[in-house]
């Protein structure tokens, strides 16, 4: 099974907006790609900054994957 952890990283790193999506939440591109890595067990990623990940992108794939994992569907 998919990963959160790759689910972000994969949101950022594919999209041309990477960059973009780092300047709106006030981080540099690295930093940003530091707290995604999903191969480094040190990197961590906030809530809220997953959020304000979710709202730049319009992405909700995080989302869903819990959604998912805890039994719950989403209706939107």
């Amino acid at each position: 099974m998919e990963r959160l952890a790759n689910i972000l990283h994969d949101m950022i790193s594919e999209g041309r907006a990477g960059r973009e999506v780092a300047a709106k939440l006030g981080k540099r591109y690295s930093t940003l790609m530091r707290e995604l890595n999903p191969y480094d067990q040190s990197a961590k990623v906030g809530a809220q900054t997953m959020l304000e990940i979710m709202l730049a992108t319009g992405d909700i794939r995080p989302l869903e994957y819990m959604a998912k994992r805890l039994g719950v569907k989403l209706v939107h």
